[in-house]
């Protein structure tokens, strides 16, 4: 097994730069570079630079060592512990006993899935987490107790969008091994009721949690893989169709930005924009793909890719301008919640890039008021506040310890 550093080390001397040309051309610290290689902890933004600085992929300098032990107390304890049961009962000899001998009416079942997905995306976390043990066991047992074949596919397939339910607020919250988990039960459920576009919405949310745990190779390879086994025909797709497949390909893009494949990736937004354009607005139907897409999503994506290979002038030229401006809301419409705020945390990001402390706060205040429990969910938000932090020489205001205080950032 190699190591980050063996492997920082192994392609620096491969394209015979020193440990000084490759801080120049990543734009790194030669500190940074030499932490690199005597095995400290770098980000993954850092390992990208270096990369690209190398002419390698970011997955090709993983490291492969074994973990850091997981300390006391970092775990879940009681937090998520009727989520953990109803999506992850024991298994034994026997089938595990339905608790009713009732089958729950499948609309209802349905209806909460709905109702949890828009308080997903109206940031109710909380909400969410005290819905999903309910809807898991009401779809387990509509399964079990169908009686019908009929009956029991479709109750099969209401626990797909269950499990897929369960993934997506999973993944948010960063509970990768119980995301996988669900969305791999999602996705079967589909395929065993021949649902492919339900099946292919549960890739998409596959593709996110591996971007979230920096697989690329694999995120990039199965989004595009499904993106072409489901791409609709232009003249007589659906906006749900449209939409399903404009997601996959924006996952390619965003695993293909992120691995150094640039080329691959500004493909896949090509191809992005051409499913965007066959929308004339944002468009969001859970039961037929992952969250909104169309025109302003695939340009929020477009500008991310921005702030992943560093442009933050071109993150801010672009913040407000076309389908991301005022005057493009209005025609096409809001993307997600989440989708906006995280284009709003690339903006806030640009901002201290560029020492402007002041309008990163605004930005990080904006999202704060309209999405807390988002906001604390997300890594970028505490990095950008700890340089805004590290970089302040006057005293912090109290807008500033209020926002450290909400991201968790001590000392």
């Amino acid at each position: 097994m190699s190591s980050l550093q063996e492997n920082v080390r192994r392609h620096r001397r491969r394209t015979g730069m020193s440990q000084e040309q490759l801080a120049e051309a990543s734009g790194l610290s030669v500190g940074l570079v030499r932490k690199a290689e005597q095995g400290g902890n770098i980000s993954v933004e850092s390992i990208h630079l270096l990369a690209r600085a190398l002419g390698t992929t970011t997955s090709e300098l993983f490291a492969t060592e074994a973990p850091d032990p997981i300390h006391i107390g970092a775990g879940d304890g009681p937090k998520l512990s009727e989520l953990r049961r109803a999506l992850m009962p024991p298994v034994g000899l026997r089938e595990a006993l339905v608790q009713t001998d009732r089958a729950p009416v499948l609309s209802s079942v349905q209806r909460d899935i709905d109702d949890s997905h828009a308080l997903y995306h109206a940031d109710h976390y909380d909400s969410v987490a005290k819905k999903l043990p309910g809807i898991l066991r009401n779809a387990e047992a509509a399964v079990n107790l169908a009686e019908e074949a009929d009956d029991r596919q479709e109750a099969v397939v209401v626990r797909a969008s269950a499990y897929l339910l369960a993934g997506k607020y999973l993944t948010q919250v960063r509970r990768y091994d119980m995301a996988y988990h669900a969305l791999s039960l999602g996705i079967r459920d589909a395929r065993d009721a021949d649902r492919k576009h339900i099946a292919a919405t549960g890739v998409v949310g596959m593709a996110w949690l591996l971007l979230r745990q920096d697989r690329f190779d694999e995120a990039e390879h199965l989004a595009a893989v499904t993106a072409e086994e489901i791409e609709p025909r232009m003249s007589t797709a659906t906006p749900g169709e449209l939409a399903l497949w404009g997601e996959l390909l924006q996952r390619v893009a965003s695993a293909a930005i992120r691995n150094n494949r640039p080329d691959v990736a500004k493909q896949a937004r090509r191809m992005t924009a051409t499913a965007a354009s066959g929308l004339s607005r944002e468009h969001v139907d859970f039961r037929q793909h992952w969250t909104t897409f169309g025109p302003v999503t695939a340009e929020a994506k477009a500008i991310e890719d921005l702030s992943l290979i560093g442009d933050h002038r071109g993150v801010i030229s672009r913040a407000d301008e076309g389908p991301v401006g005022p005057k493009g809301l209005s025609k096409l419409g809001r993307p997600s919640a989440n989708n906006w705020d995280r284009h709003r945390l690339d903006v806030a990001k640009a901002h201290a890039k560029l020492g402007s402390h002041q309008d990163a706060m605004d930005e990080l205040c904006s999202i704060k008021e309209s999405s807390p429990e988002w906001l604390r969910h997300q890594a970028m938000a505490r990095y950008i506040m700890t340089d805004v932090l590290e970089r302040r020489k006057r005293t912090l205001t109290e807008e500033m310890r209020e926002m450290a205080s909400h991201l968790g950032i001590t000392g």
